[in-house]
């Protein structure tokens, strides 16, 4: 597993769980099912789509490059 995918899928279940969120909360919330949050948390999710990204990183507020580990750096 990529590094990338290890923070992201970090990062997420730590927002969820930081907002007191479900899996099934946050994916109607977003349009997605828990399966597919639950797949992204769990490294199962082989690379999610930009759109799926971006309607994350709209939904707690910050950056792709925050939800994705990435540094100005990089």
């Amino acid at each position: 597993m990529s590094f990338r995918k290890e923070i992201m899928k970090t990062k997420l279940k730590e927002l969820r769980k930081l907002n007191n969120l479900s899996m099934d909360k946050l994916g109607k919330e977003i349009n997605m099912s828990s399966g597919e949050i639950s797949d992204i948390e769990n490294g199962k999710k082989k690379d999610p789509r930009i759109s799926t990204l971006i309607r994350i990183a709209d939904y707690f507020n910050i950056s792709l490059d925050e939800l994705i580990g990435r540094k100005l750096e990089d």
